[in-house]
């Protein structure tokens, strides 16, 4: 079996990174993982699937920006790079682009300018993290970084040549919806929006509207859909009473992760997060 490509990695500082956890991750997986097709509904950053490089993967996100930026990486990179070289590193330029979005003049945008987009206010903007508020607009301020790596070839030349190497599926909607293409000899993982421990941890500016407590029980309400169909799934959230009590049926694990997108920085540093999964 070929070994993986250590360039193969999140090209986009994402929410709730999976890079910190991996190693917990990796050890709860099922130990036939590579006989399994990987499902990811919740895609985000991508660090697990670009950790396991799977043969087969259907990867889904309801954010159509970035699965926009997946796309074009994988069907437009040479476009890509192009217009990433033209973007500059000033507050006046950011904003401008940033109030894209806010225009009729984002509807008139190729994929290609749009996915140049996202990367490019991605990595310059203030803690690099894709923000949006209610109406989907970004809004994450200028970071004043000195050098930010805008082009990062390496890492998109080679996600590229992962995706187009290997049959990834790309969907970009309601996780649900892929449902009906989960076969039994699948492995699922999902990341979603986590469930806040408190209020100001409530950061879930990268879905519009967010989540609430009808939308995490929804999600368990499809976990268990799972389980019935034997497929294997494994679950990422945070230690809330409500996440401990709709997953009592599974075996959930405590992990220990840092955060530091909390707005309250007292509340930053390490934080119990669940594992939870339904096989041994």
């Amino acid at each position: 079996m070929a070994k993986n490509n250590k360039l193969v990695a999140p090209f986009l500082k994402w929410v709730g990174g999976k890079r910190q956890l991996m190693p917990s991750i990796v050890e709860l997986m099922p130990k036939n993982i590579k006989e399994l097709n990987y499902v990811e509904p919740f895609i985000g950053g991508g660090a697990v699937l670009f950790h396991l490089q799977p043969r087969t993967a259907i990867i889904n996100d309801f954010n159509d920006e970035l699965i926009n930026v997946y796309n074009v990486i994988k069907n437009s990179l040479n476009e890509l790079i192009v217009d990433l070289k033209t973007h500059e590193n000033n507050a006046d330029y950011f904003y401008q682009i940033r109030s894209l979005d806010r225009t009729n003049d984002f509807k008139s945008l190729t994929p290609v300018q749009r996915a140049s987009r996202v990367i490019y206010l991605n990595k310059t903007c203030f803690n690099g993290l894709y923000r949006v508020n209610n109406a989907g607009e970004f809004n994450a301020p200028f970071g004043r970084y000195k050098n930010p790596n805008i082009v990062n070839e390496p890492t998109l030349k080679a996600v590229n040549k992962y995706l187009n190497s290997n049959n990834v599926i790309l969907r970009n909607g309601d996780y649900a919806d892929i449902f009906p293409e989960i076969n039994e000899n699948s492995f699922v993982y999902l990341d979603p929006p986590y469930h806040p421990i408190s209020e100001s941890s409530n950061f879930t500016g990268y879905v519009q509207g967010g989540w609430d407590v009808f939308d995490q029980i929804r999600l368990r309400e499809f976990c268990d859909q799972l389980n019935e169909r034997g497929i294997k799934f494994l679950l990422s959230n945070s230690s809330a009473p409500l996440i401990k009590d709709q997953y009592e049926n599974y075996t959930i694990t405590t992990v220990k992760a840092n955060r530091s997108i909390n707005s309250n920085g007292a509340d930053r540093g390490e934080v119990d997060e669940f594992l939870i999964r339904n096989y041994e």
